[in-house]
């Protein structure tokens, strides 16, 4: 056993963390792990996927939202900060605990970094695949130009491609939105 055994968190300690400040949490069975702070890369990439699809969505049916949105994820309750989503059509909300959160998104986008890569790849991506509305999930690295593309197919079973190099194009059928890598790379430089 731990000399210092781990805290559990109920949702109700997590709920109370989330009302204050202007920090974003999330909750990982009595976790609670920080998700503001990322690096000047990952806030710049985020940026830019936001702004094309904004660009590309103005006057449709669709929205695209930001990662000061959450999504409601009944299998891992309560819910994500994706980095940019995508919903259409009749967009609904469900408060919880007081927090308006989507429940009908379309396309979800993470940023990868290297504390939330392992999650965002496992957990997240099956929270995330539970929702029934949810048919296009999109990995992105900040530190090389590649994309892990999931597309949901038949309604039932997801596929994944592997999208790299600055002059490759990324394609969001769900919603009719193409998205050129230099675009979602722009400021961003290599080592």
């Amino acid at each position: 056993m731990s000399a210092n055994p781990k805290h559990y968190y109920t949702l109700e300690e997590y709920f109370a963390l989330e009302k204050v400040g202007d920090a974003r949490y999330e909750y990982w069975d009595g976790d609670i792990v920080c998700m503001s702070g990322g690096s000047l890369e990952h806030g710049r990439i985020g940026g830019n996927i936001f702004g094309e699809l904004y660009s590309q969505l103005k006057g449709r049916q669709c929205t695209a939202f930001t990662s000061e949105i959450p999504i409601n994820t009944p299998t891992f309750p309560p819910y994500r900060y994706p980095d940019v989503s995508v919903a259409c059509g009749d967009i609904t909300f469900e408060k919880v605990s007081g927090i308006d959160t989507l429940t009908n998104p379309i396309v979800i986008f993470e940023v990868l970094s290297p504390h939330t890569e392992a999650a965002d790849r496992g957990q997240k991506l099956q929270a995330y695949r539970a929702i029934e509305t949810l048919q296009e999930y999109v990995l992105v690295s900040q530190v090389r130009p590649h994309i892990t593309h999931y597309v949901k197919q038949d309604n039932t079973e997801w596929n994944s491609f592997d999208i790299s190099g600055l002059a490759t194009t990324l394609t969001l059928n769900s919603i009719s939105c193409t998205l050129l890598l230099q675009d979602i790379y722009d400021g961003i430089v290599f080592s």
